[in-house]
């Protein structure tokens, strides 16, 4: 079944040559059947691109799909038109009083600020709040994920040596828990980030489920054990060239970027990288839409207790 979007979005028309179902708003409401509403707070600085990311996941799944995008309105993105943002996004004083049955808080490039010194992190916490009573489940991501761990567990991140980049072998903790339905015993995901938090921190605390860890024994999905929060340290939903064009990027600006590990064959940055983790990728969207957010929302909100 389709997502619904705009039809005027710019990720609609990628995403249709990609064959991803695409249900635009006018087909979506001569369908007799209740979609489920998911709102992503998009803090990633190029928006389009994590658009398309997304919702080529939550596109290929059985089940239809209606996505708000939201912005904060205490920060003024400065790398997507005022156009884009204007016409595909919200804020959150406009869909306050809305209930929704599933949210995606993203990454952002602020993790080397302590939480209250981002921009935004007193109006974050106030979505993460009203999401408590009004989101049937939420999935942080990233830099999103370390947030959620901070602001409702109390586990704070830790600065690294150096940037942690590359692709890397995840270990499932515990199979009997429905998010990791169908994954290997061992995976590859990204990873891009200049912080951690404490695998230790994790598994001590009551409320928190580690679900998968790489190599080196970094947490990397994590699910309280109500399921309102699930917490993805890594990205998932990165396209093969990503962190190539990250690379790229921060070396143009002269930073002392590592090469990203198990990524470039050869550690040859004119090779092409493989996408080593694609499916797991769409098994992990599919995972937390259907038993999660699917098989949890009520249908009518009023039910919800």
């Amino acid at each position: 079944m389709p997502i619904n979007v705009s039809k005027e979005l710019p990720a609609s028309d990628a995403l249709k040559q990609e064959n991803i179902f695409v249900m635009d708003e006018d087909r979506a409401q001569t369908q007799d059947i209740r979609p489920l509403n998911i709102l992503i707070l998009n803090l990633m600085p190029e928006k389009e691109r994590t658009e398309l990311q997304l919702l080529r996941l939550l596109g290929n799944t059985p089940l239809q799909v209606n996505i708000c995008f939201l912005q904060t309105a205490t920060h003024q993105p400065t790398h997507t038109s005022a156009y884009h943002l204007d016409n595909f996004y919200t804020t959150f004083n406009d869909i306050k009083t809305q209930r929704f049955d599933g949210l995606i808080i993203t990454g952002a490039p602020v993790e080397q600020l302590a939480f209250e010194d981002v921009t935004y992190w007193n109006e974050l916490t106030t979505i993460m709040d009203w999401a408590e009573n009004n989101v049937t489940s939420v999935l942080h991501i990233c830099w999103g994920a370390q947030a959620s761990l901070y602001y409702h567990y109390g586990i704070s991140k830790y600065d690294l040596p150096e940037k942690y980049v590359g692709i890397y072998k995840h270990y499932v903790q515990d199979t009997r828990v429905k998010l990791m339905h169908g994954f290997d015993d061992i995976f590859h995901a990204p990873h891009s980030r200049f912080t951690g938090v404490s695998k230790q921190a994790v598994e001590a605390h009551t409320n928190l489920t580690l679900l998968a860890a790489s190599e080196d024994g970094a947490p990397f999905i994590i699910i309280s054990d109500d399921a309102q929060n699930i917490m993805v340290t890594g990205h998932l939903e990165y396209d093969a060239t990503t962190l190539r064009e990250e690379y790229e990027r921060d070396r143009a600006k002269g930073a002392a970027t590592p090469l990203p590990e198990n990524y470039f064959p050869n550690d040859n940055i004119n090779e092409q990288p493989p996408h080593m983790w694609r499916s797991h990728s769409h098994l992990l969207f599919a995972n937390w839409l259907n038993y999660y957010v699917y098989q949890e929302t009520p249908y009518e909100w009023h039910q919800k207790t």
